[in-house]
């Protein structure tokens, strides 16, 4: 495994003759790689800056790449300028610390200051923030959908099963919680059950909810998991994001099926979901939330 706090050397491709490199930094899960490879495909060069602790070796190490801690921002941009990156996309999950457990070095002290306390205590505030500043200094942030365009879903049932009334009913349920809680920057998933909200998430992510709600159902007809782009959200950073695992999870629960928000949730591994979703015999279902069926 590589030294997560030694960078690599540079390779003598990335960036060279003036270039721009499209850089990532990097969170958890495969899509950092997945965005890499599709950048490449399109003739893009790539530099990963990976979050030490969340970033996995495995999924990087195809690609030039660094590792820093959340708060060594100033070690952060050197990278990046140094392998003169000028389009960057945030993705992958990262588990935020608390403001004494960041660490900022001088330049994150500086960038905290700019973003201010308030913004720090929501995640989506905070995110928009980091975006902002990134464009104060010099980068053009992009959503991981610009460059793997073929992850965002569209409208519709995905799977032979659609959902019947009851589910369409919890559906709609879970779309006024979570425009009522993504006002106030929380979660952005949640699961009902016969007009019953059984969890909320919150900084825990979705499957550990999922978890949760598995102990909390009720008997009959299973619930609904519901994953919804807060209102308002910067749709550069931190889309929802679905997998095949989150499928195992709903079957575990006890769910039915699961919504999402159509061209605003990204897929991972599609044919694998559905796949797995038509064999625990689950639903998929693509919905724009500001239509009235959704809307009470």
């Amino acid at each position: 495994m590589p030294n997560p706090t030694k960078p690599t050397p540079p390779e003598p491709a990335a960036g060279q003759g003036g270039r721009p490199v499209l850089g990532i930094l990097a969170g958890g899960g495969p899509l950092p790689g997945q965005v890499a490879e599709a950048a490449r495909e399109a003739g893009r060069e790539v530099f990963i800056l990976g979050f030490e602790g969340f970033a996995e070796p495995d999924i990087i190490a195809a690609y030039p790449h660094a590792y820093a801690r959340l708060g060594a921002a100033g070690t952060i941009l050197a990278q990046l300028r140094a392998r003169n990156v000028s389009d960057l996309v945030l993705i992958g999950p990262v588990r935020r610390p608390s403001l004494l457990a960041l660490r900022p070095d001088a330049e994150g002290a500086r960038i905290l200051a700019r973003i201010g306390r308030a913004a720090f205590l929501g995640d989506d505030g905070f995110l928009a923030a980091i975006v902002r500043v990134l464009g104060e200094e010099g980068f053009r942030v992009l959503g991981a959908h610009e460059i793997a365009r073929d992850t965002l879903a569209g409208p519709g049932c995905l799977t032979r099963a659609p959902p019947d009334a009851a589910a369409n009913a919890d559906i709609a349920r879970g779309v006024a919680v979570l425009h009522a809680l993504g006002r106030v920057d929380v979660g952005q998933a949640c699961v009902v059950q016969q007009g019953i909200v059984l969890a909320l998430e919150a900084i825990e992510g979705t499957d550990a909810m999922l978890a949760r709600a598995a102990t909390l159902a009720r008997p009959g007809p299973g619930g609904v998991l519901v994953k919804l782009v807060k209102p308002g959200q910067d749709r550069r950073a931190d889309l929802p994001t679905l997998g095949p695992r989150t499928i195992t999870a709903a079957h575990d629960a006890g769910l039915r099926g699961i919504a999402f928000e159509a061209n605003g949730t990204i897929l991972l591994d599609r044919p694998t979901m559905i796949d797995a979703a038509n064999r625990a015999g689950l639903f998929l279902l693509g919905i724009d939330p500001t239509d009235k069926d959704w809307t009470p």
